[in-house]
């Protein structure tokens, strides 16, 4: 029954390939112990290359040492090299202010990690479909959303899971008819932990309301991965169109189903590399539609504005430089180089027509002051516009063209006092542009210093 399972499981999620390198995640247990035994009855079939990985958590004392010589003694049995890691969980987690068993976990999976790195493996874990309805059950009673429902992937990046279709029953059943040992780790038996009192006294009881409870909720998770791989592509769909670098439109975040938006603004908070809670999301939706801010985090804002939605580190990385120009080729200033370069007259006129950049960028260097600088904006700065003959402040112009908040302090420009003579982004003004009777003539460019 479980090697049919596996197998068709294997099949359907594509998890191997002829020739793989695979690394087991072994404790000892049942689970485990019904994997290395499935993964190496394929092993000549499929060209496996087999070895697995123990963890010594020094959790239970002479248990813990019994389980490292049991998994010793099964993969000398099977010819399977066996990597073991011996860590401190407990005082870890303490020094890292986390759950023992969230601690443990970040330490398997760091190990199983820097082993198939090293070896250029794929990583094979023992979950089955008893650990995906507790997961389930656990994420469901924290509030969870579809993702959550989805219950353990049965593969991740370079995770598989063969086992993931099958219940512990399955597990019981396939040791006692291969005739396989295996050990029981105590804490397993306890309702010390909150996975232990779901597995010991919440599904039992389900099971008797639905007594394939594991593989009625195994279908449900692989109908919510379809559904929530659909939300997830439309919200890719609708990013796609609405990204600019001024942020993203919120003429067409707005158009997107609510189930769409919430996702789309999860993966607007990924590509930021923020994680907000489920009551940021509800937030951040309201103000695509109605403009506003959401404090998601300190210094981390969500903003709907001047038609575009965008996440705000704000106070983080801008400081007020002051660079005086006094003819030099080369500024560095705010993580940004601009280097000044004089060009010919004649050069100028040939090519302005079609580098726009060029024009742009080019300045009459006789009006430009040794004592400018380059600096970020002041509260007064004014600016005249190029062929218009319009003088605004800086801030005018600044919220007419929609620039971004918190990108305006990051602007460099060319200042003689409180007159900008040229603005990154934007070109020269009225007195600096190149003009008819310019006779010398300077380009300003500009390259990330970073």
């Amino acid at each position: 029954m479980l090697y049919n399972k596996a197998y068709d499981t294997v099949r359907k999620y594509k998890m191997l390939s002829y020739g793989d390198n695979i690394v087991v995640g072994l404790s000892g247990g049942a689970d485990s112990c019904a994997l290395l035994d499935f993964l190496v009855s394929l092993r000549d079939e499929l060209g496996l290359k087999i070895s697995a990985c123990h963890i010594n958590h020094q959790l239970r004392g002479d248990e813990a040492d019994r389980d490292e010589h049991f998994a010793e003694k099964v993969c000398e049995r099977y010819g399977v090299e066996l990597y073991i890691l011996h860590a401190d969980v407990k005082g870890e987690a303490a020094r890292q202010k986390k759950s023992t068993e969230q601690c443990g976990r970040d330490i398997r999976y760091a190990f199983f990690e820097k082993t198939a790195d090293m070896l250029g493996a794929k990583i094979a874990t023992a979950h089955t479909a008893s650990d995906n309805a507790e997961t389930v059950l656990f994420n469901l009673t924290r509030g969870s959303g579809a993702a959550g429902l989805c219950g353990i992937p049965p593969v991740r990046d370079n995770i598989i899971r063969p086992l993931i279709e099958c219940t512990r029953n399955d597990i019981e059943n396939y040791c006692m008819e291969n005739n396989l040992d295996y050990v029981t780790d105590s804490t397993n038996l306890t309702d010390e932990y909150t996975r232990n009192k779901i597995r010991l006294e919440i599904i039992p009881k389900l099971k008797e309301i639905n007594p394939s409870f594991e593989n009625a909720v195994s279908g449900m998770t692989e109908r919510m991965m379809k559904t929530v791989d659909f939300i997830n592509k439309s919200a890719e769909n609708i990013l796609e169109k609405a990204e600019t670098d001024k942020g993203y439109r919120i003429s067409e975040l707005g158009k997107a189903d609510d189930a769409v938006l919430s996702q789309a603004i999860m993966l607007i908070c990924k590509k930021n590399n923020v994680s907000p809670e489920a009551k940021h999301i509800e937030l951040m939706k309201k103000i695509v539609y109605n403009n506003g801010a959401v404090e998601i985090k300190q210094s981390v804002f969500a903003v709907s504005k001047q038609g575009f939605f965008r996440i705000v580190f704000r106070g983080a990385d801008t400081v007020s430089q002051k660079i005086e120009w006094n003819g030099r080729e080369n500024i560095s200033i705010n993580n940004k180089n601009f280097s000044l370069c004089k060009i010919n007259k004649d050069e100028f006129y040939y090519h302005k027509k079609n580098d726009k950049k060029l024009f742009d960028n080019s300045l009459d260097y006789d009006t430009i002051p040794l004592s400018a600088v380059f600096r970020t904006r002041c509260a007064k700065d004014i600016f005249t516009l190029r062929g218009r003959n319009v003088t605004k402040s800086v801030k005018k112009l600044f919220n007419e063209l929609k620039i971004p908040q918190e990108q305006r302090d990051k602007i460099i420009l060319l200042a003689d006092g409180s007159e900008i003579l040229w603005i990154e982004g934007l070109g020269a003004s009225e007195r600096s542009s190149v003009k008819n009777n310019t006779e010398n003539i300077v380009f300003i460019s500009c390259t990330s210093a970073e």
